[in-house]
């Protein structure tokens, strides 16, 4: 566990985003090493509360460990996604302030045995939860090679997603598809690229890892539920490291916003639209030089900010 480094992205200006009040109830959706999680409970008073949630089973105990200290914490094996119920459950009817650091950790990236990377050998998995039932060689063994290319294409935004697909359904017609290094080496036959172009498997690691996890899919709603058990004044705070996830949040931002979204044509409304707030960056925040120089991970990071009212 001592391995579960997770250097946070954007920090200081998430801390200064969600604008934390002494006795406030907050929440951090995707706990991971806990980075985030420690600056927020530093400022708020025993009145106040830090829910944690990770559906990954080894964040909550890394994180528990580092938290220690703290006995205003309350630590939940979920899904961020399941906000509300979560909330419901605890009889929490709003809260002051929710970070969400979207994607997959450094840790989880780094560990050989979880198989998120395509540069060390494991067998091929990518659960953020251990107990789900869905893997990443069950994916690349089982689903039709027009579902495997669309995946690609979809969340890896990979122009071979076909040939690879391809590829990847000829090799298992002989063998099963068991480890990381077998699938990187179908990719890398499969995509002609120049060295600076980065790795060529990284843009299929990432579409197989989204949808082993689901992490598209329930997003826009994750985040208007996110937005509806705010506070009056409270904070949303979303990392996103990759452009569908920004768009499904800068999207979900605009419907909270009660942009009308029916045709000009219209005598008046149809799509219901409601104002629950406003959004506070209407472009992104981006890494400083410094931070994207410091933490390679960074890079691709933005950050948008939601204020109920």
């Amino acid at each position: 566990m001592e391995n579960f480094n997770h250097v946070p992205v954007l920090l200081e200006e998430c801390i200064e985003g969600l604008q934390i009040k002494l006795d406030g109830i907050y929440v951090d959706g995707t706990l991971g090493g806990a980075g985030h999680s420690k600056q927020i409970v530093k400022r708020i008073s025993k009145k106040g509360l830090l829910l944690g949630i990770d559906r990954d089973e080894e964040a909550i105990c890394v994180a528990k460990e580092r938290l220690k200290e703290f006995s205003n914490v309350q630590l939940i094996k979920d899904n961020h996604d399941n906000i509300k119920e979560i909330l419901s459950v605890l009889e929490i009817p709003a809260v002051d302030g929710i970070l969400l650091d979207l994607g997959v950790s450094s840790y989880q990236l780094d560990e050989k045995n979880r198989g998120f990377s395509y540069m060390k050998e494991s067998q091929l998995d990518m659960r953020m939860d251990k107990s789900a039932q869905l893997t990443a060689k069950e994916v690349v063994n089982t689903y039709a090679e027009e579902k495997l290319a669309n995946i690609i294409y979809e969340y890896g935004e990979e122009k071979f997603s076909r040939r690879i697909a391809k590829n990847i359904c000829e090799y298992r017609k002989t063998k099963e598809i068991e480890t990381t290094i077998e699938l990187v080496k179908i990719i890398e036959k499969s995509t002609p690229r120049k060295k600076e172009q980065g790795h060529p498997a990284k843009r299929t690691f990432q579409a197989i890892r989204i949808e082993v996890n689901n992490e598209i899919k329930p997003l826009y709603q994750t985040i208007l539920n996110s937005i509806e058990v705010l506070k009056p004044e409270g904070r949303l705070c979303v990392i996103t490291f990759h452009s569908l996830e920004d768009r499904a949040v800068k999207n979900a931002f605009t419907q909270a916003e009660g942009k009308c979204t029916c045709p000009s044509g219209l005598p008046y409304c149809m799509c219901g639209a409601k104002k629950l707030g406003k959004i506070i960056t209407k472009k992104p925040i981006l890494p400083s030089k410094e931070e994207m120089e410091n933490n390679a991970r960074s890079k691709s990071a933005k950050l948008r900010i939601f204020e109920r009212i």
